[in-house]
């Protein structure tokens, strides 16, 4: 009892992901249904589950609602740029789907999600598209509330913070001159 008391956090620090990597992930994958998957966790910053639960009613124009998610709330409202919904539009009226958009297994969804990374010679896990989504619209400048609240949609910064990847040296000083150009 005393060891885990007194035990040191450890904390995980995760690979992020370029945006040129990223955008090369998702135009390189060929097969609509994939590439809409994976511009719905990396564009929206949705989970996995969320992606598989979304049904064509809950598709309001660039609002898409999650009924049931991960925090324990009856629905949550995701936000999505433009042409990620128009395309996911698309995909629904010419498919003519009525009920769940993606109607696959999650281990589907995850084979899916790392060969679109071998495509591009990485090792990619769903929610690295999640924690891409957070990392890029921080770095956008972005501000750390709207990442956490309405991006990820954590009721915590502190989660949102782990999600967050290191900053690099250039990147730092790249900041720095910014600040006082």
């Amino acid at each position: 009892m005393l060891r885990k008391l007194y035990r040191p956090k450890v904390t995980i620090q995760w690979d992020i992901l370029e945006k040129e990597i990223v955008d090369e992930i998702i135009f390189r994958t060929t097969n609509t249904r994939n590439r809409l998957m994976l511009e719905l966790m990396a564009r929206g910053g949705m989970r996995i589950g969320e992606v598989l639960k979304l049904r064509a009613r809950d598709v309001q124009d660039r609002k898409l609602i999650i009924h049931d998610p991960k925090s324990g709330n009856e629905q949550e409202i995701i936000f999505i740029p433009q042409k990620v919904a128009d395309r996911l539009k698309e995909y629904i009226r010419t498919n003519n789907i009525n009920m769940r958009i993606f109607p696959i297994c999650y281990e589907a969804a995850r084979t899916i999600v790392r060969k679109a990374g071998h495509l591009v010679g990485i090792h990619l896990r769903p929610h690295d598209l999640r924690r891409y989504a957070a990392t890029h619209a921080s770095r956008c400048g972005v501000p750390l509330e709207i990442v956490s609240k309405v991006i990820l949609r954590h009721s915590n910064l502190a989660t949102t913070q782990m999600y967050l990847g290191k900053i690099s040296d250039t990147e730092a000083m790249k900041w720095i001159e910014n600040m006082y150009a």
